[in-house]
């Protein structure tokens, strides 16, 4: 059990050996744009991605369901999806 446990912790030194990196400001903001801003200024930021017609289509439908959460839990769910992103590595942005 302890060499296993030496392991792991050996495995996640090795791999999140950055875990303070600072999360990539565009991704916070696609977020925070997804959960807060009205469908209609949405979509308008989703083109300029530049993607198929059907994925706007796709992702529009999925915020109409989030916009039936009320403002505050969409708070907690924004701090919820930002705090991961502070171990991902800053190369990936």
């Amino acid at each position: 059990m302890r060499l296993s446990l030496s392991v792991l912790l050996v495995t996640l030194a090795l791999c999140c050996y950055e875990a303070n990196a600072v999360p990539c400001p565009d991704v916070i903001a696609d977020f925070s744009e997804y959960l807060f801003l009205p469908a209609s200024v949405y979509k308008i930021t989703l083109e300029k991605y530049n993607p198929p017609p059907e994925v706007i289509q796709a992702k529009m439908t999925v915020k109409d369901c989030s916009d039936q959460i009320s403002f505050k839990h969409r708070g907690l769910i924004a701090l919820a999806l930002v705090i991961p992103f502070f171990f991902v590595h800053r190369g990936f942005c």
